[in-house]
């Protein structure tokens, strides 16, 4: 029998996913978008991906913890869906892959800049392609342990208390706010990777509570935003925070030790440990998709190609910029998948309890 995923670890979990690269700009993304106070964004967005898991819950329930998968293949035939779990498939692992390349680029440019960035990339896949062999149960503990090896790093902010300044924070809202349509899924993708969780839903049982463990990661992620955003915007300033691309790495920078120079590039070395386990939990969840195609072949045979797929791709963006606009694009699938799939999950599973009450 396999264990179960425990309500403390799935929460870290879900914490850990959402933690990606964007931490670093999402100040500069909600003053570029959103102006003054731009940082208050955070919050409707916050309580829109709670209705989704919300949505999520009732496939949870109605399924009465069914995979997914089950789900579908109850009610479409499964030649049809072959296209579908193969796109799910390349969608998760390009996410993962991009989000790791992207974190690779940053750290060459501030610590490497002479060093190949593949060489970073390769490393950092083998160690994730080590983790996955170690199945979904593992790779929560792994992930509680990485937690606590980061979330410390959220009381620096009290090192900006001296500088902080509420006249920055000014006393209008979105002043100087510029085509927030696009903003919003900037800072939506920010929340990105709670979708995940209705894969979880074969790993876990009564004791999990999944949904209620989903939604206390996704409000730790939330107030670690607001409060990131209300200590940038106060310290800062929007106008200053438009023009820079990393804010959290220049709040860092401004932390001085006497014993040590440019101790930003060990603080930004602890976010390699969130950028793995988003990295990991993708190709997992590409995984378990490929599965369903290839039920016949190892699970570490899929991991292994699905992280060299990836690997080939992540070789043709070599900028920055163009790793972001990749990231947004299949961000957009990613949101149409975390509010389509459920829809469809409930419509289907609605008309499988009426078939099998008829």
């Amino acid at each position: 029998m396999k264990e179960k995923l425990s309500q403390f670890h799935t929460a870290i979990l879900i914490y850990m996913i959402q933690t990606g690269v964007y931490v670093f700009s999402i100040a500069q993304i909600e003053a570029q978008y959103f102006g003054t106070n731009g940082w208050l964004v955070v919050i409707p967005i916050s309580i829109l991906v709670c209705l989704n898991i919300y949505l999520m819950y009732w496939v949870y329930r109605l399924g009465k913890g069914q995979s997914i998968f089950e789900i579908l293949e109850k009610s479409i035939p499964k030649f049809i869906l072959v296209p579908f779990y193969l796109a799910f498939s390349m969608v998760w692992a390009l996410i993962g892959c991009l989000v790791a390349k992207e974190y690779v680029l940053i750290f060459q440019m501030f610590a490497f800049p002479t060093t190949d960035p593949m060489v970073f990339k390769i490393a950092i896949d083998v160690l994730a392609f080590m983790l996955l062999t170690k199945g979904l149960y593992n790779i929560s503990k792994a992930s509680t342990v990485y937690f606590w090896c980061t979330i410390w790093m959220s009381l620096l902010l009290i090192y900006y208390s001296g500088e902080f300044r509420f006249e920055r924070l000014t006393p209008y809202i979105f002043q100087d706010s510029y085509n927030m349509t696009e903003g919003f899924f900037h800072i939506y993708l920010a929340f990105m990777g709670y979708e995940l969780c209705l894969l979880f839903f074969p790993y876990t049982d009564k004791k999990t509570k999944l949904f209620r463990a989903v939604i206390y990661g996704h409000l730790i992620r939330t107030v670690s935003y607001v409060l990131l955003g209300f200590v940038s915007f106060g310290v800062i300033g929007s106008d200053m925070l438009k023009v820079m691309l990393f804010p959290l790495l220049d709040l860092l920078a401004y932390i001085k030790l006497p014993f040590m120079e440019r101790i930003e590039n060990l603080f930004y070395g602890f976010f390699l440990f969130t950028t793995i386990i988003t990295l990991v939990l993708y190709f997992w969840a590409a995984g378990e998709s490929t599965q369903r195609v290839f039920p016949k072949i190892k699970i570490n045979v899929h991991y292994f190609f699905i992280i060299l797929f990836a690997l080939l791709i992540s070789y043709i963006p070599t900028v920055l910029n163009t790793i972001r606009e990749w990231i947004l694009y299949l961000g957009y699938i990613q949101i149409g998948f975390a509010y389509i799939v459920p829809v469809i999950l409930i419509i289907l599973l609605l008309w499988q309890r009426r078939k099998k009450a008829a």
